[in-house]
């Protein structure tokens, strides 16, 4: 078992013809991913040089090849407009890559989520891996390995450097999500964390936030309340000077809100193991967890 994605998601690449769209769709396929089709207005018709039908519309691509997911490679001015377009056309899972969204564009597919069925992971994220089945997104493959650990991260480097730690450890990931850094995104840490906490295959979770919004303070309550199974934690950004952004658009700290303090301490009293440097994350899950 696994979360959102699996061996039988079929997912439609919008953005396909583009340069990073078809490095990372041969990349997907290569993986195992089915990638039945993608979407590029005006090419539709056409196969791409990996033999995948492009299609104008997202729409066609679910009548005709049976699509339920997308990984969106659109550039950001135009990014919302295909998440939208996805929804209107029953895809289930979208994952967009692209960074850079306007807050305002994200506002308007927040509302569209919320009156629809459909579920977004990003944007301005890796994507979604599930080691063995399907790799829906930019992550390096080769550093995951098939096993009980849910991983969920605003960052997609520290999902990396986790899955890594994990992996040499010789245990391995049931599902690593990576849910960006961007101040209004689909799927967030509680969203993640109740799908980890219901999956059997799921035996312990790792979760990496940062500096900036209460998401993690959020999950803590949840966890606090709900998960039995043993959960790590690393919160980035702890020596950040107060109102500066890191990196991310979502990371900033103003007044007494969203600071590494508050969330450090809202998840150490829900009884989460806390690693000390990206370097422990490992350490700290295995220090409660015993394969």
């Amino acid at each position: 078992m696994s979360i959102l994605a699996n061996s039988g998601s079929r997912v439609v690449v919008c953005g396909i013809t583009g340069k990073t769209g078809s490095f990372h769709a041969r990349q997907c396929l290569e993986y195992g991913t089915k990638i039945i089709a993608g979407v590029t207005p005006g090419k539709g018709g056409q196969l791409t040089d990996c033999g995948v039908p492009i299609f104008n519309c997202v729409a066609e691509a679910v009548r005709e090849e049976g699509a339920d997911t997308s990984l969106i490679f659109v550039p950001p001015m135009a990014a919302a407009e295909s998440i939208m377009e996805c929804i209107d056309g029953g895809i289930k899972l979208i994952v967009c890559i692209a960074e850079g969204i306007p807050v305002h564009d994200m506002i308007r597919v927040t509302a569209k989520l919320e009156r629809s069925n459909a579920r977004l992971i990003g944007p301005n994220c890796p994507g979604i891996i599930t080691p063995g089945q399907c790799k829906i997104g930019i992550m390096p493959a080769y550093i995951h390995r098939p096993g009980p650990v849910g991983i969920v991260s605003r960052s997609g480097t520290l999902t990396y450097e986790a899955v890594w730690q994990i992996t040499q450890c010789g245990s391995g990931q049931s599902t690593c999500i990576g849910i960006g850094g961007d101040p209004i995104i689909g799927t967030t840490h509680l969203d993640a964390l109740k799908l980890f906490n219901g999956d059997d295959a799921t035996e312990a979770i790792v979760m990496i936030g940062e500096i900036g919004g209460d998401s993690e303070e959020v999950a803590a309550e949840y966890i606090g309340a709900n998960v039995k199974k043993p959960v790590a934690a690393f919160i980035a950004g702890a020596s950040a000077p107060k109102g500066r952004r890191m990196g991310h658009a979502g990371a900033i700290v103003s007044g007494k809100s969203g600071t590494a303090a508050s969330k450090l301490d809202a998840l150490r009293k829900a009884g989460v193991a806390i690693a000390e440097s990206p370097a422990k994350i490992a350490d700290a899950l295995f220090s409660i967890y015993r394969r």
